[in-house]
């Protein structure tokens, strides 16, 4: 096989692989393969999929090591109990939100955040170099702008929020802004569903504060002000937004 054919082909294999994961760890969270089910075997879901038995066993070896899938001798490959699954896993946690979540999981994640990023902010307030600050008024700023669209804004408050972590200058916080990075993408995304103009407005003038306290080195308004977006992002999302 040539260059370009085994280059083609590679590609072929890896997009198929990402397809076949992502079908099958949907169902498996959507339910359509309940916990302690049996999947089906590698000749029914290489019909199903039409790729390779190859594809199947990589696609099988992608959702173990998510914790989703467990393979049992004389028995086959079980789906794992909840508690199993690695929640942290940009994959698992993305095909929640494309399932659909509800009010405790949504709640349970903004603990998470919680738990991190205004301690993070603390960091970054006092190991910011003027270079990050800057960074994150543009960004402040592009939120506002009238072009953006709804995906672009999104997009923008998740940059924001993983360039805060990185600013800490903790590689550990930094790593984990990335685990963290589905969660706050699918919860700004459903909390913008609900966004008008003056949300909008709102939502970037929160961002402002952090930023100006971060520039100020004041560790504990910074803190108190990223609590305060994670908490506006979860009444976004449950519809009980307070005035502010």
């Amino acid at each position: 096989m040539g260059s370009m054919e085994a280059i083609i082909s590679s590609r072929i294999m890896r997009n198929s692989h990402a397809y076949v994961v992502h079908e099958i760890g949907l169902s498996i969270i959507n339910g359509d393969y309940p916990i302690a089910a049996v999947l089906p075997g590698d000749v029914e879901l290489m019909d199903k999929y039409s790729v390779s038995r190859t594809v199947i066993r990589e696609a099988m070896k992608t959702l173990g090591a998510k914790g989703l899938i467990v393979a049992r001798s004389k028995v086959g490959t079980k789906v794992c109990e909840f508690e199993n699954w690695n929640l942290l896993d940009y994959d698992v946690l993305a095909w929640h939100f494309e399932a659909g979540v509800d009010e405790p999981f949504l709640r349970s994640l903004s603990e998470v955040r919680l738990s991190f990023e205004p301690y993070a902010t603390q960091l970054a307030a006092k190991n910011a170099s003027a270079e990050d600050i800057t960074q994150l008024y543009q960004l402040c700023a592009q939120m506002v702008e009238d072009q953006v669209t709804r995906e672009q804004r999104v997009a923008i408050d998740v940059k924001f929020h993983l360039y805060v972590l990185k600013t800490s200058k903790n590689p550990i916080m930094h790593s984990v802004g990335s685990m963290l990075e589905a969660a706050i993408t699918g919860i700004l995304t459903i909390g913008s569903l609900k966004d008008n103009d003056d949300k909008v407005l709102r939502n970037a003038k929160a961002h402002l504060a952090v930023v100006a306290a971060i520039e100020e080195r004041d560790t504990t308004r910074a803190q108190s002000a990223m609590t305060h977006i994670i908490e506006l992002d979860l009444e976004r999302i449950m519809g009980d937004e307070k005035s502010s």
